[in-house]
């Protein structure tokens, strides 16, 4: 298993580039999100890695933190999802959104991703629910971060807290504690 690497970029394209490691280039496929980070032609990079292996097929997929590549993962584990469709999903969400979406079971923002309809985005917030709790996920808002800390130290689970937090109306006013206690009342109200 090829784990991760670090090599010369050679060349980039829209779903992936060309990684120069020793005297062997390698194509590894990327969401977008990794294809921004790269730099230059030229450029040291270092990626996490994921080797797909099918029988008419071998193929690369690279990443920029240990999480997106846990979150691929998951993904392609999805019944009906597989590395282009995963990737397509990393392309436009971002790992605090896709869980969040996950959490909150938000059908329409995961529908809006290309090669995933209603039926597919369905599958997906009901099969991870709960197999993302292990995996902590950088906050989209400032803040958010210390609310699901304060949660998760009451108890409830990652997923749970971040659930919590997507059903919080999306005003930067709220102070931390208010986030915390609309948050609360969230859970009582289940």
């Amino acid at each position: 298993m090829i784990a991760g690497l670090e090599g010369k970029l050679q060349s980039r394209s829209t779903n992936g580039a060309i990684v120069k490691v020793g005297g062997v280039s390698l194509q590894v496929y990327m969401p977008s999100s990794t294809l921004s980070t790269l730099g230059v032609i030229g450029e040291t990079v270092h990626l996490h890695t994921h080797l797909h292996l099918r029988e008419d097929n071998v193929a690369l997929y690279g990443f920029t933190t240990p999480e997106e590549l846990e979150l691929f993962r998951i993904l392609i584990g999805v019944s009906g999802v597989g590395p282009k469709v995963a990737l397509a999903i990393l392309s436009v969400l971002d790992p605090g959104q896709l869980a969040l979406a996950i959490a909150s079971g938000n059908v329409d923002l995961l529908s809006q991703v290309p090669g995933v309809g209603p039926k597919m985005a369905g599958r997906l917030a009901l099969e991870l629910k709960g197999k993302m709790d292990g995996i902590m996920f950088s906050a989209p808002a400032e803040g958010d971060g210390e609310v699901i800390a304060a949660l998760t130290s009451l108890g409830y689970t990652p997923t749970e807290a971040a659930s919590a937090l997507a059903s919080l109306p999306d005003s930067e006013e709220l102070t931390i504690e208010e986030k915390i206690r609309r948050a609360l009342q969230y859970f009582a109200t289940r």
